[in-house]
């Protein structure tokens, strides 16, 4: 019997386990992978999190994070403009974040399953029964938190309503080593899609596109997508051309969609992209699973305070206070994406930058939250 559950070790998963076990909770987590692995993300996480992180010990300075303080956008005829960043941001990679969080976890106490798969949750008298494909008898916790990332099995079972609404998207991700600025992070358009590419740990840069899954088809493969459509921006064209790719093929994912998720579904808490998934050109998707970690962890640990325990109050708050911190965020980032992966609209977007700097300074505002311990 546990207090919290938790499905999925991502960042929503593994900073919400570490600040319930310091509260004096009983916390498992589930991850279905073994770490340290690559995930398909843009790496960036605007300074917002910084006094958070700290305070909490969790900002991974030991890895020396990028500073990021420029953004360059590029339009498909490689047009280009650069903007400071008014906030500004720090990259690094999941495959060593997510892993030097899972270890705190396990040192604090957290009770971490790798390698395993929840494949079922009900609800039953006030409790959770938690099957898993490791084991035949069920785990029982009183809160479960799913943080299980953009899509998985589980959503599946619960039957979540953004599964019907097909998607179009990939994901597409790349660590490499380039001659780029070391302080910027670049969104270089593609015809169908966009591609981030940004520092890291280790003289490393995280490249990373998202394009629709009929232009991959059309051209046969990705290899071939990326040699005929995106080397028609001479940016992306310098990078394939003079960049060493690191990885042996590139991480991806399918059906990335952006649709509006539940806060929270039969009880579950939903946090991260479990909850809503940010467009990745306004970025910090990583920032946002950290800021709803800090929201829910909150709020749990004051319903367990509270005497008696008031599941129905606790739903509520976490609906509202998730609702008003994202719901605009995320909604500001889907209109912001329709400026991009055209000709005619990159173009546009590359001109509001250069001549309208009060409108891009505001629409780069949209990108970022407002810092927060």
């Amino acid at each position: 019997m546990y207090d919290v559950a938790i499905v999925g070790g991502g960042l929503a998963g593994l900073i919400n386990s570490i600040l319930l076990i310091r509260a004096g909770l009983k916390v498992i987590l589930f991850e279905k992978k073994t770490f340290p692995f690559h995930r398909v993300c843009g790496e960036y996480i605007s300074n917002e999190v910084i006094p958070f992180l700290e305070n909490n010990d969790l900002y991974p300075s030991m890895f020396n994070p990028t500073s990021i303080s420029e953004l360059e956008l590029s339009a498909i005829n490689g047009d280009t403009f650069v903007h400071r960043l008014d906030l500004g941001g720090f990259g690094i990679s999941r495959f060593v974040y997510d892993h030097w969080l899972c270890e705190k976890a396990d040192a604090a106490g957290v009770a971490v399953h790798q390698n395993t798969r929840v494949t079922k949750i009900e609800f039953l008298d006030n409790y959770h029964s938690i099957q898993t494909n490791i084991g035949s008898d069920p785990i029982f916790s009183k809160i479960v938190i799913g943080s299980q990332g953009k899509r998985s099995k589980l959503d599946q079972s619960l039957s979540r309503s953004f599964l019907s609404m097909k998607s179009p998207y990939v994901g597409v991700k790349y660590h490499i080593k380039a001659d780029l600025p070391v302080d910027r992070i670049s969104l270089h358009n593609f015809d169908g899609g966009y591609c981030g590419v940004s520092r890291i740990e280790d003289d490393k840069y995280n490249m990373c596109y998202l394009t629709h899954r009929d232009q991959i088809r059309k051209h046969g493969g990705i290899p071939t997508f990326e040699k005929v459509v995106m080397t028609k921006n001479p940016q992306l064209r310098h990078i394939f051309n003079y960049s060493k790719f690191l990885f042996e093929k590139p991480e991806v994912i399918n059906e990335i969609t952006f649709e509006k998720k539940e806060p929270v579904l039969n009880h579950i808490f939903m946090c991260g992209d479990a909850a809503g998934m940010i467009t990745p050109l306004c970025g910090n998707g990583m920032a946002m699973a950290i800021h709803s970690s800090k929201l829910l962890s909150n709020l749990i640990i004051n319903a367990f305070n509270s005497d008696p325990f008031n599941r129905e109050k606790l739903e509520a708050n976490y609906t509202k206070a998730w609702t008003d911190e994202f719901a605009f965020r995320l909604w500001s980032g889907r209109k912001i994406q329709s400026l991009f992966g055209s000709g005619m609209s990159s173009q546009f977007g590359v001109l509001i930058g250069k001549y309208l700097k009060p409108v891009s300074r505001f629409l780069i505002s949209q990108t970022h939250g407002k810092p927060f311990n």
